[in-house]
């Protein structure tokens, strides 16, 4: 699935030392926790809905050649 995550690059510090980066880790998972814990099941219907939507555009390829 295509979406937000493909536009985003990060360029990491390389200063960071590997507590930093481990606290940067673990308050990221915490909030990753907090988010679905309150966003969760919408977040899972838009997914759900967003599967579906792409799967019927599949069937509706116009490149296909035709079987016959």
């Amino acid at each position: 699935m295509s979406g937000l995550a493909d536009l985003i690059t990060f360029e990491l510090p390389d200063h960071w030392t590997p507590e930093q980066a481990l606290a940067v880790q673990e308050a990221l998972e915490a909030f990753s926790e907090a988010l679905f814990a309150y966003y969760g099941s919408q977040m899972q219907a838009l997914i759900a809905e967003q599967t579906a939507r792409n799967e019927q555009l599949e069937l509706l390829e116009f490149d296909d050649p035709l079987p016959f």
